[in-house]
């Protein structure tokens, strides 16, 4: 049973692209077989697993908004706006990530080729960043620490 097998015209939901939204049709015999329009004006087409038919997004993104926790979610400011040149380089490397609408990073790569332009053409690189990878020396550091106090 799909996630929104039981949805209704004007339930809420929550996008992790867009954000806030409503359910405005529903298309029973269809592979996207929702639509739900956003705050911001937005209508995107959904499967009934949650999956949007923008983007190349593969899990699910679209949540009744009662169900939602966003804890696991990075909502932070970006901590340095990074130069048009820097962009492209790291969107070339697969290190570059977009703010979304909703406020959520997302790995660019999965983010739809035309917003990313859109943004870069009205000069907004304040919704770019560098992809935050773990530092794998603190990690291998802990397990030192661990060996070390275990021995003691």
């Amino acid at each position: 049973m799909a996630y929104f097998s039981d949805a209704k015209i004007s339930d809420k939901v929550y996008g992790l692209i867009f954000g806030k939204g409503k359910i405005v049709d529903i298309f029973p015999d269809s592979y996207y077989s929702l639509m739900v329009e956003f705050k911001n004006g937005y209508e995107v087409p959904y499967t009934d697993d949650g999956i949007p038919g923008w983007g190349n997004f593969k899990k699910q993104t679209l949540f009744f908004r009662s169900d939602i926790d966003l804890c696991n979610e990075e909502f932070s400011p970006v901590d340095k706006v990074i130069a048009p040149k820097k962009i492209i380089k790291l969107r070339e490397k697969k290190k570059l990530e977009v703010r979304c609408p909703s406020g959520v990073w997302m790995n660019a790569k999965k983010v739809d080729d035309e917003y990313i332009e859109k943004i870069l053409k009205k000069e907004k690189y304040h919704l770019f960043r560098k992809k935050k990878d773990i530092d794998k020396s603190k990690t291998k550091n802990k397990d030192k620490q661990k060996k070390t106090n275990e021995e003691k």
